[in-house]
Order: structure tokens, then C-alpha cells, then sequence
């Protein structure tokens, strides 16, 4: 189990500081993450691999010339909010673009791809590419689906050495969609990670069974099998990955390996396996180029291993081979730096966009009073139920809800709390709270309720009371924020479930002349029971969609925090004597 940590909350904020202070001739900290030492260089493409923390030396492990121009950190097993990207974008990018490079997880794609459409906004071309390596993840037709894994190791090297000699942005995404294309993991797990401060790992193993088609973030297999011997393991995953092999690959050729340790699995372990993977890859035909045997994208202290195999092409050896240097992977030598090439970029302290907010008149600052009150309810009944918002994640997912639901409450009544001492309007105090909240919780919940607390905020007036027909479209504007930025559907099993028959119920008792407090109680007494039914629903979307089985019987702790948090609100009395309020 994970032993050493100050404050479980802190502990990615003092990873950072510490691996910094290890490296200072690699990286130096900005708000969000790391960036190389000497500012990357002008016109340069910045590659910026991105993700959770807790994948040591994956993210930052491989920031340096050759390798990545920087790495956006997330809280343990959560990707980083855009807030967090976009800084480390803005200290990174020298005038040639931004390209973020991350595993395919919901969370992920959200947090950089609205990052990105910032950036571009602001006149920095920026994109993203979303790594889909993990066979056992989704099936060969539904390769857009599946899990970015270990895989990632090998396109982030790629992409970030065709940055290195030159190439434009369009360019070097090609590379990495080139190489994920070729790129094929299978992995297995014999025991499961504990957060830090947690009592007992995510997930076990029974003795003498192995977990097959693990995720990286302390989700268990996609099935089990028996663990046998080494030589039996290797046929397995080299038997799996050529099944896999992508079209036009041919029955032979040259491939980039990787046998990674999750980090339970030590080299002399790895080094008897790769006995054997070596010997079935030339039976098969293929010869190994550079392969990597060692720790190199792991799961905190996750007991188990994965192979993965590029098809290489003669631009991808190229790029597969190049040098780099950065804290934990060296490769042939650099040429030599100017001695006085030592510049660096300010950091960027970018936490959420900053607009011009109005102050609020009237029953307005009632309204403000009663946001900051429902925040309050909301962060009490967050931080009594983060445990068991955390066993329901860890059913089918890493176990972080409840840890980012209450980083994310906390952030936003501090914000809220702020802007309602200034008298703002409730539009700016909704939007304060709900940028804070993606900002600090990141991951996909994080961006979720960010975004719908700033819809909600921005229907409502600055001078009054809002009306029947403004709290109705509140409602609706939420769960419109909400399904445009996750994609979400009624069914998927998300906190969609919860909140459409919410919203749908609140606006159309408002609609049809129910008191607000009737149309409210009425609408959260259909948010609980929706959510008590995803127990019945396998997930479609996100982290949990491989693991889709073990979560049916279990309800989904994204809606169930949601309908514990309208249910809190429910019990504040309204501020203002209005029927609307």
C-alpha cells in the first residue's frame, strides 16, 4: 500500500514539489504541473503529455529535450482540470503550437479538449490526441473506444521526437495517430493499488488468479484467469496482442516493445518474463527494436505487468530510436545546448478564465446568499458521504469521487463565499464557483458540475428575484451544459440520470404553477429515485463502461452525489419571502 504522504488531499501537490526539486536541471514547477528547465525553443511544437498523478514516470517522468516539453498533473488517478492545462500550455508553447497527448478516458478528453478550444480562442493553435492502446478495452472495431495504457509511452515518444526535429503541429498529430494506429497493450493484474491514506487496495486478486485486461487506474480486470507460470503468462499476452495486430502490419517485421511494471512488479521479475516474450516474438517473426523492460507507466502500487507492441515503419523506428534525456528515460546523446541558453518563461497562474462581473441589486444579493448556502449544504453532506461515494467508484472505477466531489465543493463555496463578500450578482457567484470547482476537483465530474453551475448561474438576473420562468430555464440550462460537454445520454449511467427527470420534473411543475418549494421537492424526490435505478444500468461511457458487469447491482456514485446534493438543498429555507425564490 501507498505508506509515505503528509495530507492524502496534497499528496500529487507534494509529489510535485518534491520530483522538482530532484530535477531541477530537467523541469522546473508551474501551476498546474512541469515544463523542461530551458524554455522550449522558438517556433517549436510544445508536447505536452497529460493525465493523472500516480502513473510515475508517466506523466512527468518524461518531461526533457527528446521527450515531452511538459506535463499537466492531475490529483491521483483524476485527470487535471483545463485550468491546469492551460497553464502549463501558456509556460510551454514558444510560437509553434500546443500539442496535449493523454489516454483516452472521459475526464481526460474533456478537461484538455476544452483547454485547447481556449487556447486556440486566444490564438495559440492547440490540440489534442487521445491514446486507444488497451485490446481489452473494446473490440478491434471499436478501437475509438477503447483505454489509452501503456501504449501512450510509445506514441508520446514518437510524437515528441518529430517535434524535436522540426516538425509543424498537423504534422507531429499525424505521427501520434500513426503510431496509436500500430499500437497495440494487453495487461494483467495480481493485486490491486491503495490510494494514499486509504484503508485497503481498490481491488484483490483471489490467491492463484490473475486479472486480465487491467486499467491503469486501480480498475480490476476485465476477466479473470488462473496465474500460472512466466512462460505461460508471456504466450497469453503475445498470443493476445498478435490477434490484434493492426491492418496492414503484416505477419512479420520490426516492433517497438514495452514490458511494463505497474509497480509491484520488479525488474528481476520482468526480466524472466521478457525471457520468454522475446522468444515468442521471434518465433513469430518479429524482431524488437530498443525494447523497454522496466517501470514506466504504473499504477501507484498495482501488482502487474503489460506488453505492448508497435508495428514499427522505417519514420516510426526513426522517431522510436531518437535521443532524448529527461529524469527517468535516457536514449543516446544530445547535441550540446548553448552554454547561456538557460531562458525561461514566466509561469502562468491561470486557475479559470477571469470576465468582468456585475454587482447585484436588491433580492438579488439574496439570491447570491442563498447559492452560498446551498454550497455549504452541499460541502457538508460531500464530506460525510466521501467514503462511501468512494466504495461505489471503486466498484467499476479508481475510487475518487468522493475525494474530488469534496475538493471540488470546497473550492467552489471559497469562490462563491469571495464573490458574494463583493457583492456580486448571482450570475458571477454561480460562474466563481463553478470555474473553481473544475479548476480544483479536475476530472470529469469536476468539469461537469463546473459547467453546469455556470449555465445555471447565467440565466439569472442581477437586479431581482428570479421568476418562474428563469429558475425553469436554470434547470434546463444545466442539464443542457452538462450533456453538451460529456456527451452524456439518459441510460449511460452518469449523473445525467439523476439530473435530466430533475431538471424535466423542476421546470415543468414551475411551468404548470407548482410553488417553487413543491416543484423542488418534488423534482429531487425523481432525482433519488433515478438514481437508486442506475444500480440496474451497466455504464456505457467513461471508466466504468469496461468493468460494465461488476457495476450492474451497484448505483452510480456521480448521481447518487447529485441527488444527495439536491436533497441537502432541499432542507434551506428561501432567503428573499419571493415564491420564486
Amino acid at each position: 500500500m501507498t505508506r509515505l504522504f503528509n495530507d492524502p488531499a496534497r499528496f500529487t501537490d507534494d509529489m510535485i514539489t518534491g520530483f522538482a526539486a530532484a530535477h531541477p536541471e530537467h523541469v522546473r514547477a508551474v501551476p498546474g504541473g512541469v515544463v523542461r528547465a530551458r524554455a522550449t525553443p522558438e517556433g517549436k511544437v510544445a508536447v505536452l503529455t497529460g493525465g493523472g498523478s500516480g502513473h510515475y514516470p508517466a506523466f512527468c517522468g518524461v518531461v526533457g529535450p527528446g521527450f515531452a516539453d511538459g506535463s499537466v498533473i492531475g490529483d491521483v488517478f483524476t485527470s487535471p482540470s483545463a485550468a491546469r492545462a492551460r497553464s502549463v500550455a501558456e509556460a510551454a508553447e514558444a510560437g509553434g503550437g500546443v500539442l496535449f497527448l493523454f489516454g483516452n478516458y472521459a475526464g481526460d478528453v474533456m478537461n484538455f479538449g476544452l483547454a485547447a478550444r481556449q487556447l486556440t480562442g486566444d490564438g495559440i493553435p492547440a490540440r489534442c490526441f487521445a491514446v486507444t492502446d488497451d485490446i481489452a478495452s473494446a473490440p478491434a472495431d471499436q478501437m475509438a473506444r477503447r483505454r489509452g495504457i501503456a501504449g501512450g509511452f510509445v506514441v508520446f515518444k514518437t510524437a515528441s521526437a518529430a517535434a524535436e526535429e522540426g516538425a509543424p503541429l498537423e504534422e507531429v498529430v499525424r505521427v501520434a495517430e500513426h503510431t496509436n494506429a500500430r499500437t497495440r497493450t494487453l495487461g494483467v493484474a495480481f493485486d490491486g493499488c491503495t490510494l494514499p491514506g486509504g484503508e485497503a487496495p481498490l481491488f484483490t486478486v483471489p490467491e492463484g488468479r490473475l486479472g486480465l485486461g487491467l486499467g491503469i487506474h486501480g480498475e480490476a480486470g476485465v476477466s479473470e484467469d488462473t496465474l500460472g507460470t512466466a512462460e505461460e503468462l508471456a504466450r497469453v499476452l503475445v498470443a493476445g496482442l498478435l490477434a490484434d495486430r493492426p491492418g496492414g502490419a503484416g505477419d512479420g517485421g520490426r516492433v517497438a516493445v514495452v514490458l511494463n511494471g505497474l509497480g509491484a512488479t520488479k525488474y528481476e521479475e520482468l526480466y524472466v518474463l521478457w525471457g520468454a516474450v522475446s522468444r515468442l516474438l521471434d518465433e513469430a517473426g518479429l524482431t524488437p527494436v530498443r525494447p523497454e523492460v522496466g517501470e514506466l507507466v504504473t499504477s501507484l502500487d498495482m501488482a502487474g505487468c503489460s506488453l505492448t507492441l508497435t508495428w514499427l515503419d522505417d519514420e516510426l523506428e526513426r522517431l522510436w530510436r531518437a535521443p532524448a534525456d529527461t529524469p527517468a528515460f535516457r536514449r543516446g546523446a544530445l547535441p550540446e545546448l548553448p552554454a547561456d541558453d538557460t531562458a525561461v518563461r514566466p509561469a502562468t497562474a491561470t486557475t479559470a478564465d477571469v470576465r468582468p462581473a456585475a454587482t447585484a441589486s436588491g433580492a438579488a444579493v439574496e439570491v447570491a446568499a442563498l447559492a452560498v448556502h446551498a454550497l455549504r449544504a452541499a460541502r457538508d453532506v460531500l464530506h460525510r458521504d466521501a467514503d462511501a461515494l468512494g466504495r461505489l467508484d471503486a466498484v467499476a472505477g479508481d475510487g475518487d469521487h468522493g475525494r474530488g466531489m469534496c475538493k471540488g465543493v470546497d473550492a467552489a463555496l471559497a469562490a462563491a463565499e469571495k464573490a458574494h463578500t463583493e457583492q456580486l450578482a448571482p450570475a458571477a457567484v454561480f460562474a466563481a464557483a463553478g470555474d473553481a470547482w473544475a479548476a480544483e476537483a479536475g476530472g470529469t465530474s469536476g468539469a461537469l458540475w463546473g459547467a453546469a453551475l455556470r449555465a445555471l448561474g447565467g440565466v439569472l438576473p442581477a437586479d431581482r428575484a428570479p421568476g418562474r420562468e428563469e429558475l425553469a430555464s436554470a434547470a434546463t440550462e444545466a442539464l443542457a451544459a452538462v450533456t453538451s460537454l460529456g456527451g452524456a445520454e439518459v441510460g449511460d449511467k452518469t449523473l445525467v440520470d439523476a439530473l435530466a427527470p430533475f431538471a424535466t420534473a423542476f421546470a415543468g411543475q414551475l411551468r404548470a404553477g407548482a410553488p417553487v418549494a413543491e416543484a423542488y421537492a418534488a423534482a429531487t424526490a425523481e432525482a433519488r429515485t433515478a438514481a437508486e435505478h442506475t444500480a440496474t444500468l451497466r455504464p456505457r461511457l467513461g471508466r466504468a463502461r469496461p468493468l460494465a458487469e461488476r457495476s450492474v447491482g451497484t448505483p452510480d456514485p456521480g448521481a447518487t452525489s447529485l441527488a444527495a446534493v439536491l436533497t441537502a438543498v432541499a432542507t434551506l429555507p428561501a432567503t428573499t419571502g419571493s415564491d420564486a425564490v
